[in-house]
């Protein structure tokens, strides 16, 4: 029977211990560190121990890290600041709305009154004065409106190009007291315009007040008056060099054909403002006529006489 028969198969012999390192090493000398077969099997003791690849332990957390009921340590020193600058903030934020109120109260006041508050808003890359003639002057009053506008333009025009008139006539020999006096008549003349016969017509047009357009009609006469004085330039004031008129323009082409130039240039935009001032003068006084104002305005003088009588 025993010859008839092989021997167990899966008999493999010798009991061999596989988690002995002598028995695993005897029994794979002269073998390759891996097995055959349909799956890769690593042999045992190939493998390096665990216990040689040890993580560091993480730090220790906080008692209280998982508490949500924990007291945060804050410096006391943080908090008074912290109190000082809300204390600062609510004080600010106070006065500013005190402020708001005393403007929105003054507003109301004003708008009760019939007091309108005008917004600087013209030149528009520095404004210095008041001026929407699109929005508050009736429609069929902005044409005048605008070409009064265009006369303060060019008394301003006129009255820059003397100061380049005479500041040449001063360096080609001239006496240094008729540039100040050029420098004088542009200070004083460009604001005192505005105030004086500018802005009364302005709000003549949008109040329809008479008593601004009796202030309108005085000085925007002797505006036209200093026009057509500058335009001759008599020698009354330093021989007339002091205003770019024809009388120095024709006494200095001789001398200085460049001055002489510049002094005819002046002489015409002073004649093209007398001219245009006085058209627009013409207009306004036939609208103010048309409209009823001058026997409103002669009422209010007589009443204003009146009082002052009485």
């Amino acid at each position: 029977m025993a010859g008839r028969y092989d021997p167990n198969p899966f008999d493999e012999g010798d009991e061999v211990n596989p988690f002995s390192d002598s028995a695993a090493r005897s029994k794979t000398a002269g073998q390759s560190n891996y097995g055959g077969g349909a799956f890769f099997t690593p042999i045992l003791g190939t493998v390096p121990s665990a216990t040689n690849s040890r993580l560091s332990p993480l730090p220790p957390e906080p008692a209280d890290f998982y508490n949500p009921t924990a007291t945060v340590d804050i410096p006391l020193d943080s908090v008074k600041d912290l109190k000082k600058k809300e204390k600062e903030l609510q004080a600010k934020e106070a006065e500013l709305r005190k402020r708001e109120q005393e403007v929105k109260r003054k507003e109301e006041a004003a708008a009760r009154a019939g007091i309108v508050l005008e917004e600087k808003n013209w030149p528009p890359f520095f404004p210095i004065i008041h001026h929407d003639i699109a929005n508050e002057i009736p429609v069929h009053l902005q044409r005048m409106q605008y070409l009064a506008f265009a006369t303060w333009l060019g008394l301003i025009l006129a009255l820059t190009w003397n100061i380049i008139a005479v500041t040449t006539a001063w360096v080609r020999g001239g006496d240094a007291t008729i540039w100040f006096l050029a420098i004088i008549y542009f200070v004083s003349g460009v604001p005192g315009s505005y105030v004086l016969w500018y802005r009364p017509l302005y709000r003549a047009f949008r109040k329809e007040s008479a008593l601004n357009f009796g202030w309108f009609f005085m000085f925007y006469a002797l505006h036209i008056i200093f026009c057509i004085f500058a335009a001759i330039a008599p020698p009354i004031v330093f021989k007339g060099k002091s205003l770019a008129g024809i009388l120095p323009a024709i006494n200095l082409i001789g001398s200085h054909i460049l001055v002489g130039v510049f002094y005819f240039i002046g002489f015409g935009l002073f004649c093209l403002e007398s001219v245009l001032s006085i058209w627009v003068i013409q207009q306004v006084y036939m609208y103010f006529r048309g409209s009823g104002r001058a026997a409103e305005m002669r009422q209010e003088v007589a009443r204003g006489a009146a009082r002052a009588a009485f």
